[in-house]
């Protein structure tokens, strides 16, 4: 079955935000990465390559919270009241794919659904309603 987590962006302070929300719910990080740590054709600065790509911290038993600062090597930018999107982790690639493809109906796809060098099948859309999606199936590690 499907869980569902916020997902949060920031305009380059999200460590610092998380930093803060981990000083506040206690425990540790699940997972970290900066942009610098993953493989990109594009040239990053030090500063971009710095930020976060992907921070995770889990809060009970049942919710994560989960964040990235936007980076406009790639044409993103947060703007506060919409930097919050909903994260859906699944089961399997059949039910991300389902969950995909309906709730993605007559909205905009950001990011296609497919396979990541992370080792997920992951993709991003805009529903017809204009909330902010992004559908998660990991592979073993």
């Amino acid at each position: 079955m499907a869980q569902v987590n916020p997902y949060l962006t920031f305009n380059g302070n999200c460590e610092e935000a998380f930093n803060f929300y981990k000083s506040v719910f206690g425990g540790e990080f699940a997972h970290i990465q900066k942009f610098k740590d993953m493989p990109s054709e594009i040239p990053l600065s030090e500063e971009v390559g710095n930020l976060i790509m992907h921070v995770s911290l889990p809060i009970s038993s049942e919710t994560i919270l989960m964040a990235s600062d936007a980076n406009e090597a790639f044409g993103q930018t947060a703007t506060f009241g919409t930097n919050i999107s909903i994260s859906i982790d699944t089961d399997s690639e059949d039910e991300a794919t389902k969950l995909f493809n309906g709730l993605s109906s007559d909205g905009k796809v950001t990011m296609p659904l497919e396979k990541t060098f992370w080792g997920a099948f992951f993709g991003m859309f805009t529903d017809k309603f204009g909330i902010h999606w992004m559908v998660n199936y990991d592979y073993e590690q």
